[in-house]
């Protein structure tokens, strides 16, 4: 006959039993905080390399608004004049990077390094979006006007703490980086010089995600878009559109410069066709109102969806194509110079 186990020893073994599933709901319970804590807090994260070491400073930061928090990272060159002031550019990745992946792409550092401007990196959250996409197109919710306030937030920040001149202050962006950098300039146009989109879709083309595979696929219609209103305000445009780009269709880029120029008031069109080396040919456009460019489209032969003239090697970048970095440098020192 088995032997009957003591109430004192049933008790231990249920103490036991006990404390092992409490361990355990305990450690899933620290890690999905944990998870949650580093997302919402920058200085709880593992700090990621430094994209261009012995350039500059790799500043980490966070700014907060009705969208929670982002955090960002900002380059600020070496050897800046003591109590200069210089130019911002604001940087805009797409979805599935970060900010160090997208400045080794570009290499948008080693440029301002050399010219001597500071270049903001907003990140966008996995909380927020699972695959790290800004919500560009997420106007009906109001989502997408949230995260441009937060975007908003972090250039007032970064303008207020380091060396920024608020009068010369440009955005660029890739893909959905391209989108919200098109919301922010048409929500506050006034307080940008230029807008760059790369590979992204026209603002108002889309209001959910329903929608925005629609427009990313070309088949937005434009009638049903509200058209930007006549003014003088609203930032010159370069839009970057490869031929053979197989997420953003490229009639995005056309519907882009019209807005612009629609915008503008734009009565003339100049094309070229330029190559340099043995990087992929492109139609450079420009829409003018007398001698202010409005906007310039730049249709590149044969590329996907990757930055033009990017690190060979590296997530959606192209090392064949015309290098991009210099060309929205190019566009946005015109302006600052202005």
């Amino acid at each position: 006959m088995p032997k009957r186990s003591s109430p004192a020893a049933l008790r231990k073994a249920w103490q036991q039993g006990l404390n092992a599933v409490t361990g355990q709901v305990l450690r899933a319970a620290r890690s999905a905080a944990d998870t949650v804590a580093r997302e919402a807090v920058p200085s709880l994260q593992k700090t990621p390399s430094h994209p261009s070491p012995g350039l500059g400073d790799w500043i980490a930061g966070v700014a907060s608004g009705r969208a929670g928090m982002r955090r960002y990272r900002l380059f600020r060159p070496r050897g800046l004049a003591p109590g200069a002031r210089v130019p911002l550019l604001v940087m805009l990745h797409g979805c599935g990077q970060d900010p160090a992946g997208f400045a080794r792409s570009t290499r948008m550092n080693r440029l301002a390094a050399r010219e001597g401007f500071l270049v903001l990196y907003p990140e966008q959250s996995r909380l927020a979006n699972p695959q790290r996409c800004w919500n560009w197109f997420d106007t009906e919710s109001g989502r997408a006007q949230a995260e441009a306030a937060l975007i908003l937030a972090a250039i007032d920040q970064v303008c207020l703490l380091y060396p920024a001149d608020r009068e010369r202050v440009a955005l660029a962006g890739l893909s959905a980086g391209a989108g919200m950098a098109a919301l922010l300039a048409t929500l506050h146009p006034a307080r940008f010089k230029a807008v760059a989109m790369h590979s992204g879709v026209a603002p108002g083309l889309a209001s959910s995600a329903t929608t925005a595979l629609r427009a990313m696929r070309g088949r937005a219609m434009p009638a049903e878009t509200a058209p930007l209103p006549a003014s003088d305000q609203w930032p010159p445009l370069l839009v970057i559109q490869g031929t053979q780009d197989k997420v953003v269709a490229a009639t995005n880029g056309v519907e882009a410069v019209r807005q612009w120029s629609q915008a503008h008031g734009v009565s003339t069109q100049e094309s070229r066709t330029v190559q340099r080396g043995r990087r992929r040919p492109m139609i450079v456009t420009d829409f003018k109102r007398g001698r202010n460019i409005a906007a310039t489209l730049v249709v590149i032969e044969g590329l996907g969806h990757a930055w033009s003239g990017g690190t060979a090697k590296a997530p959606f970048s192209d090392p064949e194509g015309p290098d991009a970095t210099a060309m929205i440098w190019r566009f946005v020192a015109k302006r600052f110079r202005a």
